[in-house]
């Protein structure tokens, strides 16, 4: 099972070229952020058309999170446990059955956190907390699972082109990579380095100061799986390819394939 989270930064920005990469790269499952839209905004007939089955999570002009599914999606929940008062679209689960196995899949958006320090950074760190909370119960109920989507956190030096000019913003904050350690020591994988070895391998680029063309990039989408999907994994690659094409978001999918 080919399974990809892609940060599109917009749906009607990537109203071309997200249909286009799904046409060639087929993957059975997509974990969407940013998708800056209402669920009732949301083109789902352009997804559906092509097999998906789709779900949102929205929010106008910012945040929100979707799945495309060409298999069933069922027990589907929106929104990270922790705060009540927490009205940002940032997090949606679901599971999916494969020929032999279920996955839970979570997809979320982690805030950026910047400035440093302020309201923004402090919810940033307590969204970590929550999201560790939500990895513990899965952990306990024993229940197959992923956790996939922008993280918005530059695990080591290696995950920068330029790691000094990120030391103190809040995706490369000691604070912030010591609560993703805190995650992954639950027992979690991160799937791109079980793979994948050494510097160069980037997910972001920013649109500004020629960033993408100098190879200027950042690895901040992640793939952490349980140990029981873990052991399922037999591929994960970054389609760096996309940055290339018209009118591309700032980040690319990353896939995981799944012996499911």
């Amino acid at each position: 099972m080919k399974i990809a989270t892609f940060n599109i930064n917009g749906i009607k920005a990537r109203i071309e070229a997200l249909p286009a990469w799904l046409d060639t790269a087929e993957p059975d499952v997509v974990l969407l952020q940013e998708i800056k839209s209402v669920d009732e905004g949301f083109p789902a007939e352009i997804f559906e058309e092509r097999g998906y089955n789709v779900e949102t999570h929205g929010q106008k002009s910012f945040n929100g999170v979707a799945i495309l599914s060409k298999l069933p999606l069922e027990d589907v929940s929106r929104g990270l446990a922790g705060d009540e008062d927490d009205e940002q679209a940032r997090y949606i689960e679901a599971t999916v059955v494969g020929e032999r196995d279920a996955v839970r899949l979570c997809g979320l958006y982690l805030p950026n956190g910047n400035p440093v320090p302020g309201p923004k950074y402090d919810y940033k760190l307590a969204w970590m907390d929550r999201l560790r909370a939500r990895a513990q119960e899965l952990l306990l109920e024993e229940t197959p699972f992923l956790m996939a989507g922008d993280y918005n956190i530059i695990p080591q030096a290696e995950d920068a082109a330029k790691p000094d000019s990120w030391r103190d913003d809040a995706l490369f904050r000691p604070e912030s990579r010591e609560k993703w350690r805190q995650l992954v020591n639950l027992g979690l994988t991160d799937a791109f380095r079980a793979r994948t070895q050494g510097p160069e391998h980037y997910s972001f680029w920013d649109y500004q100061a020629g960033a993408w063309n100098k190879n200027n990039g950042i690895r901040i989408d992640h793939f952490l799986l349980c140990p029981y999907t873990a052991d399922r994994l037999r591929d994960c690659q970054i389609d760096k390819h996309v940055r290339g094409g018209e009118k591309p978001s700032d980040h690319v999918p990353v896939w995981v394939d799944l012996d499911l």
